[in-house]
C-alpha cells in the first residue's frame, strides 16, 4: 500500500516543496524514515505512532518506509508529523477523501493535537506560488498564515479537524486577513523626554532621514542608551513589502509576538554585549537569522560598543557595506537579508570621563589608546555619523520647558523619505545611505562653493574613498530636510562636522 502527501519546508529564508511518501508492505515490523532527515524528523515515528493509538486508529504491524522527498536537501524540525500521519492514514485506507492540490505542515503531539511549527509565513507563500490550493496549518500560526491572499489556510487544532475535512464530515473555515489593518503605532516613549542634547537629536533626525549608521560618544549618563531607544519613534512607517520581508525573518526564527499577524513596527534590537558572532549573524545547526538579520528593515542597537567581541564587531562589515549576511555552512550557505541602521554607543574612554568639563579623567594615554583601538578602522570608517554627545548642564535638566516632540521631528523625517522614495522609483533602494557609487554621482550635485570645501576638507583630513562617499550622502540628506535640490555649501559644512570624532578620539592625542 502506497501514498503520496504534499508538504513544505524551509532552507534559510526560502521555503522549498517536500513529497512525502509511505509504503507499507510484508515483512518484519520495521518504522523506517528516509530523505536526509535530521533527528527531530526521525523522532515523528515515535510521535506518529502514538498519537495514532491514542487517537483509536490502527497502526499497521508492517515494515513502514517513509520518505521525504528531495532526499538531499536535510529536512529538519518537526514540521513533517502532520504529513507522515496522514500519509500513513491514506495509505492503511483508514482516511478516506480526496489530499490533491493539498498541502501539511505541523508538529503533532502524543494526544493528536497540533502544535505550532515556525516558518508557516514563507511557506504559505510558496504554496501559492506553486499552485498549491489549499494548506493546513496548526491554529497556532494561524495569524501568519492568513496574511497571504489567494489560497485556502485552514487551521487546524487536531487531527480529528482534519480527517472530517478530508472525509467531508465537517468543513474548516479558512482564516482570511488579507486587509491588514494599518495599525496606529503608539510608543511610551519620545524625543521630549530628552532633555537637551539638540546636536545629537539634530545628528539622529539626519540618520533617520537618510537611514544612515551612526555612532554616539560621550560620558556616562549623558542620553546616549535614551536618545538611541527614541529613534524609532521618528523613523517612517514600513511598507507592506518590507513588512512582509521582515516578518518572513520573524517567522523561520518563530519570534513573531502572541496575537500578530504581522511585523508592522520597524525592529529594534538591542544584543547584550556578551552576545557571540555567530548570534549577531545567525547560523548554528540548523540556521536561523541571527541579531543582525532580526534588525532588517529597522535598528540595532550596540550599546557600549568596544566591549563587544571582536568578531562580532567585524562580522558587522558586510551587513553594513552589502545589505546581506552570507552564512556558509557544510549543509549549505544561506543568504538573509539586512538592511539595517546600527546605532553604536560608547565612552570616550574606560573611566569614562576623557574631554569632561568638569570631571578628570583617570585613565593613562596607553590605556585610552588600547580601548578605542577595540574598534578597527574599516568598522568605523562604514558608521556614517560620529555623534558627540555632551554632559547635560543643570540648566536644561531642571528647565520646565517642552523639548520637541517625536511627532514633530518625524513629519520632516517622512518629507525627505518622500523626497527620497520618489527619486529613486524603479530601484530597490529606498534611502541615500543604500545610494550605489553611480547614484551618489548622479544625485549628489554640489554647488561651486561646496565643491571647494569639500576638496579642501577631503585633502586636509585624509579622507578615504568610502568617506568621501558617506559625506556627500549625509549631505544629500541633509539637503533633502531642507528640500534643497542641490547641496549647498552649509550641507557639506554640516555633513563634514559628522566624520571629525575619529581625528579626536582615535587619531588624537589621547
Amino acid at each position: 500500500m502506497y501514498s503520496k502527501i504534499k508538504s513544505l519546508g524551509i532552507l534559510g529564508l526560502n521555503a522549498f516543496e517536500v513529497t512525502v511518501e509511505c509504503d507499507i508492505s510484508n515483512g518484519l515490523p520495521r518504522f523506517d524514515i528516509v530523505g536526509l532527515p535530521d533527528a527531530s524528523v526521525k523522532e515523528s515515528r515515535e510521535r506518529v505512532r502514538a498519537s495514532i493509538k491514542n487517537c483509536h486508529l490502527d497502526f499497521p504491524v508492517s515494515r513502514i518506509t517513509v520518505n521525504i522527498a528531495p532526499a538531499n536537501v536535510k529536512k529538519e524540525g518537526a514540521l513533517y508529523d502532520l504529513p507522515i500521519f496522514v500519509a500513513m492514514l491514506k495509505a492503511t485506507n483508514q482516511l478516506a477523501g480526496s489530499t490533491d492540490g493539498c498541502a501539511f505542515v505541523g508538529e503533532l503531539s502524543l494526544d493528536g493535537q497540533i502544535k505550532g511549527v515556525a516558518g508557516v509565513l514563507p511557506m504559505v507563500l510558496l504554496a501559492k506560488e506553486k499552485g498549491i490550493e489549499t494548506v493546513f496549518i496548526p491554529a497556532e500560526n494561524q495569524l501568519e498564515g492568513s496574511v497571504v491572499d489567494g489560497i485556502n489556510v485552514l487551521p487546524v487544532k487536531d487531527i480529528y479537524q482534519v480527517m472530517k475535512h478530508i472525509s467531508g464530515e465537517e468543513q474548516i473555515a479558512p482564516c482570511y486577513n488579507c486587509e491588514i489593518i494599518e495599525e496606529e503605532i503608539e510608543y511610551s516613549i519620545d524625543f521630549s523626554d530628552v532633555k537637551g542634547q539638540s546636536e545629537a537629536k539634530r545628528a539622529l533626525e539626519i540618520a533617520a532621514a537618510g537611514g544612515h549608521n551612526c555612532i554616539m560618544v560621550g560620558p556616562p549618563g549623558t542620553g546616549k542608551s535614551m536618545l538611541a531607544k527614541r529613534l524609532p519613534t521618528i523613523l517612517p512607517k514600513m511598507s507592506f513589502d518590507e513588512q512582509l520581508e521582515t516578518t518572513k525573518l520573524y517567522s523561520i526564527a518563530g519570534a513573531i509576538p502572541e496575537g500578530k499577524a504581522i511585523i508592522s513596527q520597524r525592529p529594534f534590537r538591542s544584543p547584550h554585549h556578551t552576545v557571540s558572532a555567530q548570534a549577531l549573524t545567525g547560523g548554528g545547526v540548523n540556521p536561523k537569522p541571527g541579531e543582525i538579520s532580526l534588525s532588517h528593515n529597522g535598528v540595532i542597537f550596540m550599546d557600549e560598543f568596544p566591549e563587544f567581541d571582536r568578531r562580532a564587531k567585524e562580522a558587522l562589515r558586510q551587513p553594513l557595506e552589502d545589505g546581506v549576511v552570507n552564512i556558509s555552512r557544510t549543509s549549505g550557505s544561506y543568504t538573509y537579508p539586512s538592511r539595517i541602521m546600527l546605532v553604536a554607543a560608547m565612552n570616550p574612554c574606560p573611566c569614562g570621563f576623557y574631554g569632561h568639563p568638569a570631571k578628570e579623567c583617570t585613565c593613562t594615554p596607553a590605556v585610552k589608546k588600547k580601548y578605542m583601538d577595540k574598534i578597527s578602522g574599516p568598522v568605523l570608517d562604514r558608521i556614517d555619523l560620529h555623534i558627540e554627545v555632551a554632559p547635560v548642564e543643570y540648566d536644561q535638566l531642571s528647565s520646565r520647558a517642552e523639548e520637541e516632540k517625536s511627532a514633530d521631528i518625524k513629519k520632516r523625517v517622512d518629507a525627505a523619505r518622500e523626497i527620497q522614495l520618489e527619486r529613486f522609483k524603479g530601484t530597490d533602494v529606498n534611502c541615500n545611505a543604500k545610494m550605489t557609487t553611480k547614484m551618489t554621482k548622479e544625485y549628489c550635485i554640489l554647488t561651486d562653493d561646496a565643491n571647494e570645501l569639500l576638496k579642501a576638507s577631503f585633502e586636509s583630513l585624509g579622507l578615504s574613498a568610502r568617506a568621501y562617499d558617506k559625506i556627500l550622502r549625509i549631505a544629500r540628506t541633509i539637503a533633502d530636510l531642507d528640500n534643497s535640490e542641490n547641496i549647498e555649501i552649509e550641507h557639506i559644512s554640516e555633513a563634514l562636522q559628522y566624520r571629525s570624532l575619529d581625528r579626536k578620539y582615535w587619531n588624537g592625542e589621547n
